[in-house]
Formats: C-alpha cells, structure tokens, sequence
C-alpha cells in the first residue's frame, strides 16, 4: 500500500535530525567503546592479547566493506529503509557478542555490527532529502559532530562499565540504543527520494570486500607477523591487484556498486585523499592520550590513571565537537566546504603538535586534546558537505560511502603506525614506551593533519559551484516519497549514471 508522502511541514527537519543522531550515535560508540574492554575481554574469555584484537579488527573490517555497499543500496531501494536494515543487524550483531562465552562469537558478533558503517552515507542522504537547502551544510555538520563525540564518549562509557561493570554491558548498550533507533528511524523519518532502481553488482561486491579485506587485515596483523615479512606483504600486494581489478570491471558494469567517473571528479578525489589524512591523524588523539593517562607515573610521563580518567579527559574536547560541527557547516555554506576542512585540520594539526611538545601534565594535555578535538570536529563535518555538493542526489550514499571507508582506512594506517612508533621505543624493560615514542607519535600524527590541510586548500569546487547563492536548484521537494515514479531502470549496457553537470 502506498504511504503518503511527509511534507517539511508534517515532519519537522528538528525532529529527522534528533532521530538521525541518535543512529549516528549507535554507530559511533561501537567504535571506540570496547578499547578500554580489550585486556578484560581476554581475561575472561582466556585468549592472547593478540587475538583479542580481532574484536576491534572484524569489526573495522566489515564496516569497510559494508559501508559503500549499503550505502549504494540505500540509494537503490530507500534509504530509510536501508537504514532500518543496517540499524538491526547492528543490534542482532551486539546482541551475539554480549552473552559469547568464546572469543569467535565475540568477533563474529563484531562483524555482524560491521553493518553499522552504512548507517553514516544513509543518515547524510536522508539530510540531502528532507532537509532544505539553505540549512542543509549545518545539518550535515551536526550529525557528523554527534559521531565524533560519540566516539569520545564510547571511551568514557567503555571505561566506566569495564571498572564498574562488566564489558559484556558495553554490547547491550550498542544492542539496546540501535533498536531504539530502529523503531524512530521507521515511525518518524519520511520515506526516502531519489533512490534508483537497479540490480545489486554482486562480483563488484565481492571484489570489493576482497580488496579492502586483505589490506586491512595486514596492516592489523603487520605487528605480531611483521611488517617486512611474507604474509602482511602478501596480502597488501594480493589487495592492490583486486582493487585494480575492481576498476576495471566497474567501468564495464552498466549497475556498478561504485560510479568510477563520480569517484573520479577532482572534488570527490582530492576530497577523499584528505579525508584518509584526516582519519590518519585523528586517531593520534584517539589511540596516544588514553595511554598516556593510564601509563605508569614511574615512566616519568605517565598519569597512573584508570580507564575512567582517561575518558574523562577526552570528554571535554568530545563535546566541543557538538559546536565545532554546525560552525563548519557554517563555513561551508558561506565560504565553501574546503575553507572548514583545511582549518579544521590546521586546528587539529596545531592541537597534536602542542601535545608532542607539552604532555607533561594533565592540564597541558586535557587543553590541547580539546583544541585538536575541535578541528577533528569540523574537518568530520566539512568531509560530507564537500561530497554531497559534488554529486548528484541518486548518488549520495555510494559517494558518502566511500568517503566513510577511505576515513577508516586512514584510521587504521595511522592506528598501526603509531603502534608501531611505541612498540619500536619501548624502554629496556620493553614493557612501556619512552617519553620520546610519545613525542614522535604525536608528531606524525600532526603531520597527517596538517598535510590534509593542505590538500584541502587545493580540492576543485564542483563544476557547478558550491552552496552559495547562484548554486543550480536540486529537483524534488524535501519529503518526496519512496512511492513517487523512479528513475526508469537503463536499457542493458547502458550507464546507469544520472547526468550531472560534473560529468
């Protein structure tokens, strides 16, 4: 039966926002929450420390590969419902992991709430379709603020259940906050326009997951199997060649999963290559300051704290985040959505700079992790409105998508490596890091965001022009229903991409 469509009036924009962060939210406490939980997950489930990481790993990894595909599906069939989709199998994912009394069901719990990365491009097309123009880059930098503070409250919550509670708490409450997403996601969101009907490029898929897989799995796996030996290279070479692969099989797809002439557009490209920068230097804050809070006050840097502290301390800068997104989002409708990147990785890059040079108290660190914090806030809201401004409607969750995963994959590099640095300057006894491991890391971690700055002054503005007055008007009201005429399927071995001016 055909549902009547919401008008902006009968579904105010407030109220789709409230429900949209609170999916985001889902998502974002997923990611870093169960870090504190790690150690205490291998005591109780007897497992290594190593083998631990494939919690954290499986999760990274099927968030990767889901993330494009769902968002690519979501513009197929409906982003709300998509949503819905990716919001449950989120929380069946979390529901597995809770009671898991062996470490497999612990990480196959993990991959299942993988899902969740789609839930990102999903909420920012939704914006894109119910939200009017004119306010759109400060509802595109709010929902992106509410993931990054997420994230800084995902360690505060983590820490507090893993000292208080029990680790398996930290999976109930992912489980119990994306069924309640869930259900207002389907009762208050409008149904969802501009999707595309098409078939789903299973070999696209699977080259895909190949692809980002093997990379990722290496570079999570390069410290135990190290970097230089068979297997991490291997499997970095194995991954290439498929994503190679990949490309060429898309440009002959007439339904690709990715678009390689939208991937291709200078602002989508130069976009996504700060976008791995920033998510580089990102987790520098995200990894180096809890550890540095919990260290031993005998190393001489150390603050001996708990993991609760260590949350605490990063609460602050988490919270900035909720006003340094709608002030990028600001920027980018007056100024361009470039502008808010390149200054938020300034700001970032200036942040990880002072803790490089000044972490010897706590006050030095909790202002400084604050200051990067902010620029981390409005470079995550500056990232979407750049690719929502360089694309055409049909296309938003398989671009935002991607911008997503490239995101991860930076996390990641910079995750390694900076494990790296502080495994490689450990003390005599190697069970701590030097003072001067810290230095460094903070250090590299800096000069990722500060390239991404740089990067982000020379991203092209779409051909068409950004969100200032003068912009081309997008056709189909705010709140246009699922059930009003599609775009007509293509003939066989036609391209399926809707014309742009970018083209």
């Amino acid at each position: 039966m055909a549902h009547t469509a919401h008008s902006p009036d009968r579904t105010p924009v407030g109220r789709s926002l409230a429900v949209l962060g609170l999916a985001s939210l889902s998502y974002a406490l997923a990611q870093t929450s169960i870090a504190p939980a790690l150690p205490d997950i291998a005591t109780s489930l007897h497992s290594s420390t190593q083998d631990v990481t494939w919690a954290f790993t499986g999760f990274l990894v099927s968030a990767a590969v889901l993330t494009p595909v769902i968002g690519r599906l979501g513009d197929m069939f409906g982003r709300r419902r998509m949503l819905v989709v990716a919001l449950t199998l989120f929380a069946v994912g979390g529901a597995m992991a809770a009671p898991a009394d062996s470490l497999g069901l612990v990480v196959a719990g993990r991959v299942v709430m993988g899902a969740g990365g789609g839930i990102l491009p999903l909420c920012f097309g939704i914006i894109r379709d119910i939200v009017p123009e004119e306010r759109r880059a400060g509802a595109l930098g709010l929902v992106s603020a509410v993931v990054g503070v997420g994230g800084g409250i995902g360690l505060l919550m983590g820490g507090l259940l893993v000292d208080h509670a029990s680790y398996r708490w930290i999976f109930w409450t992912g489980t119990v906050l994306a069924l309640l997403s869930a259900v207002a996601v389907y009762t208050l969101l409008p149904r969802s326009v501009n999707h595309t009907p098409g078939r789903v490029d299973l070999p696209g898929t699977v080259l895909l997951a190949v692809g980002i897989s093997a990379p990722l799995i290496a570079i999570s796996r390069a410290d135990e199997w190290g970097w230089s030996s068979g297997p991490p290279l291997g499997l970095i070479a194995a991954g290439l060649v498929v994503l190679v692969l990949l490309v060429l099989v898309e440009r002959r797809t007439a339904e690709p999963l990715i678009d390689m002439g939208v991937l291709g557009r200078g602002p989508v490209l130069m976009t996504n290559l700060a976008s791995l920068l920033v998510g580089f230097g990102q987790f520098g804050v995200f990894l180096l300051v809890p550890q540095l809070i919990q260290a031993p006050t005998a190393t001489g840097y150390g603050f001996g704290g708990d993991a609760t502290l260590a949350g605490l301390v990063m609460l602050p800068g988490s919270l900035t985040m909720l006003a340094a997104g709608p002030l990028s989002g600001l920027l980018s409708a007056r100024l361009g959505g470039r502008t808010s990147l390149a200054l938020g990785s300034l700001i970032t890059g200036t942040g990880l700079l002072l803790l490089a040079a000044h972490h010897d108290s706590q006050h030095a660190v909790l202002g400084f992790t604050t200051l990067a914090f902010t620029g981390v806030g409005m470079s995550f809201a500056a990232m979407p409105n750049l690719i929502v401004d360089a694309v055409e409607p049909t296309r938003t969750g398989e671009a935002t998508g991607i911008n997503v995963l490239v995101r991860a994959v930076g996390a990641s590099l910079g995750t390694q490596v900076i494990a790296g640095v502080l495994a490689g300057g450990s003390g005599a006894t190697g069970a701590q890091p030097t003072a001067h491991a810290y230095t460094l890391s903070f250090g590299i971690a800096a000069a990722g965001a500060l390239i991404a700055a740089a990067v982000a002054l020379v991203i092209p503005r779409p051909r068409n022009g950004h969100r200032t007055p003068g912009r081309q008007k997008e056709t189909g009201p705010p709140g246009h229903t699922e059930d009003a005429p599609s775009t007509p399927r293509p003939a066989p071995g036609k391209d399926s991409r809707s014309p742009s001016p970018a083209d």
